[in-house]
């Protein structure tokens, strides 16, 4: 099989790897990556995202900062991993957690999503109709991300504390056993989502209840209990991560297949 180039040049749109950085301790990047600052955004309770906005000026004696809503949701999904041997599969430096804006207050709508980096069973490319396509990959700190998980602000934050956490469970049951960038499947026609949401959600709710039911500390979740519109007077602003979802390369024809 021949493959024939197409690259599209240094468009980051189209780049097959895209690298950033998070600043942090032990992190690392360089030039030859052409690595940036993992970009980070203002999630208004109305709906809207924005890179900056004004605040007030901070007083001496001000100890409140904005809340980083993914780097919350990343612990908490790390500490779920943890603590819920369902799950115990998942390796949360390898997932990208990030935020979407809802754009409007409407309860129905998405809530979270789950997208896998890689093919069916971890393939890194999938031939279709004839041309080879290869999934971009993302790395943060020189570290592959195998799945970017998103939620949608401030529809995920107006849910009820117990929604919240099915929703979470939701996104993360559907990574694969296997861990290996693709989607846990199911048999039968739904392979993604199984036959029955509601069913689906009922086997998540009895996850969190077990979950919750022993935690060492439960004081953790209780930024959950609050709404967008409470947590962002609370603590004077939420952020979080956002990145594009990734693409998918067209690397060329195969020829003689």
């Amino acid at each position: 099989m021949n493959v024939t180039d197409r690259s599209r040049g240094a468009d980051p749109r189209w780049v097959l790897e895209r690298h950033w950085y998070t600043g942090g301790p032990g992190t690392t990047h360089t030039g030859t990556h052409h690595a940036r600052p993992l970009p980070r955004l203002w999630a208004l309770p109305d709906g809207t995202a924005a890179r900056s906005i004004v605040r007030p000026r901070p007083t001496p004696d001000d100890t409140v900062a904005p809340l980083d809503f993914t780097g919350r949701i990343r612990r908490l999904c790390a500490d779920v991993a943890a603590r819920c041997p369902d799950l115990a599969h998942i390796d949360p430096p390898a997932v990208l957690f990030t935020f979407t804006t809802s754009r409007t207050r409407r309860s129905a709508g998405l809530l979270a999503r789950v997208t896998p980096m890689r093919f069916r069973e971890g393939a890194q490319t999938r031939r279709t109709r004839g041309v080879v396509y290869r999934a971009q990959q993302y790395y943060v700190d020189g570290r592959e991300m195998l799945y970017l998980v998103t939620f949608c602000l401030p529809r995920f934050l107006d849910l009820s504390f117990e929604e919240k956490f099915i929703t979470v469970f939701h996104e993360l049951y559907h990574i694969s056993p296997q861990f290996d960038g693709d989607l846990r499947r199911h048999g039968g026609r739904y392979e993604v989502h199984s036959k029955s949401k509601k069913d689906y959600d009922a086997h998540m709710a009895v996850l969190v209840e077990r979950y919750l039911a022993d935690h060492p500390n439960p004081g953790a979740f209780d930024y959950l209990r609050l709404g967008a519109s409470d947590l962002w007077r609370l603590h004077g602003g939420i952020t979080g991560v956002t990145v594009p979802r990734p693409k998918m390369i067209p690397l060329g024809t195969c020829v003689g297949v």
